[in-house]
């Protein structure tokens, strides 16, 4: 099966976005990538929900040269003109299976409810997280309510003279830990 990485900024109030989508808190591309490059150079595609997918495009050109996969109930599915995007109507399961079937080995796993969603399946083997040092006060929180604890094994983490501050977690099987989070 495909396994599932996350890669994603919050800020140090656990949210990544405000409560109406913006981005506008996140520090803008400079010199410093963050250890995106490296990331990406590891998966075979991304796995993103509509959100993420509609965020992306209004940035102007379409920015990914790997294979994306939109999850969406409400685009079409198929191919999307002028990207490297197809939309998918499925559950993470039967997305992984897909994928797997496909030569997929790692999928970057992208968007609040989807990583939620994934995690809750057990198909989410590592969380890259950078906390960036702002306090929004309200927005769309990475995270959700739990059935019980799930403990991450700490692998490393490191800091930029910016104030952003990233750890790299492993995921251990959470199957029947979080049944609340699907469908999130």
């Amino acid at each position: 099966m495909t396994s599932g990485h996350v890669f994603i900024a919050t800020s140090l109030d656990g949210f990544i976005a405000r409560p109406d989508g913006a981005l506008d808190w996140l520090p803008q591309g400079g010199a410093e990538d963050y250890g995106y490059a490296d990331f990406i150079a590891r998966m075979d595609g991304i796995v993103m929900g509509r959100a993420s997918y509609e965020t992306v495009r209004g940035f102007g050109d379409w920015p990914y040269e790997l294979p994306v996969i939109v999850l969406s109930h409400t685009l079409p599915p198929g191919p999307v003109e002028g990207t490297t995007a197809e939309v998918l109507s499925a559950p993470p399961e039967q997305v992984m299976a897909e994928l797997a079937s496909r030569g997929w080995e790692r999928a970057y796993v992208d968007g609040g409810a989807v990583i939620r969603d994934f995690l809750a399946a057990g198909l989410i083997e590592e969380i890259v997280l950078t906390r960036v040092p702002v306090l929004l006060g309200a927005g769309l929180p990475l995270f959700g309510a739990l059935d019980g604890d799930l403990t991450l094994t700490h692998e490393a983490t490191r800091s930029w003279p910016s104030g952003l501050v990233q750890s790299r977690y492993l995921v251990p099987e959470p199957r029947g830990i979080l049944p609340e989070m699907q469908g999130s």
